[in-house]
């Protein structure tokens, strides 16, 4: 099966495709991350998915960086929602849905997401915002939503060390400026 996997940054990615492709998947990685504040952000976390893609012998598909539109669509009037709040809710939806008419587009069978990796993302909102995709999809049959907890199976400890191994970026904080000051103000 051919899945399409968002991927929202090269370590948790890593864990993702290695068991994607352990099921006997065709993984190609679609970095769409509008959310990232700054275009300098997404270049620096869009070159270790470049090494990742490189080591695991995956295509890369890059979206449009377009900050303003995300900020529009999905930040407006919930800038001080906390992390795994109404505007993480958005956020995931926006994501998916671009990664979801990517793969329509381009015949994939199925897509996923990265972001069950993360320990600081609720897998049960990203499963449910995947669902919703699929279903604005679902007169066409296909793709549909791979709900995978790459958490389980000591996903994120494999991210970690794959990053380690590729000496991969990992960043502190989400991408958003939002959840970047709040981390800045907590530490």
């Amino acid at each position: 099966m051919r899945v399409l996997l968002h991927s929202c940054c090269a370590p948790c990615s890593s864990a993702c495709v290695m068991r994607l492709k352990s099921l006997g998947h065709e993984v190609t990685l679609y970095y769409s991350n509008s959310n990232i504040d700054t275009f300098e952000e997404f270049e620096r976390r869009l070159e270790s998915l470049r090494i990742l893609a490189e080591a695991e012998q995956v295509d890369l598909v890059v979206d449009e960086y377009c900050h303003d539109v995300w900020l529009k669509e999905v930040a407006v009037g919930y800038e001080s929602e906390p992390e795994k709040g109404k505007r993480c809710a958005k956020c995931y939806r926006f994501n998916l849905a671009r990664t979801a008419n990517y793969a329509r587009e381009h015949g994939f069978d199925a897509f996923s997401t990265s972001l069950t990796v993360s320990p600081h993302k609720p897998t049960a909102l990203v499963f449910a915002k995947g669902v919703e995709v699929e279903a604005d999809l679902a007169d066409i049959g296909k793709p549909f939503f791979l709900e995978e907890d790459f958490k389980k199976k000591d996903g994120f400890k494999v991210s970690l060390q794959r990053s380690k191994d590729l000496n991969l970026y990992r960043q502190a904080y989400c991408g958003c400026e939002f959840c970047r000051n709040r981390s800045q103000m907590a530490r």
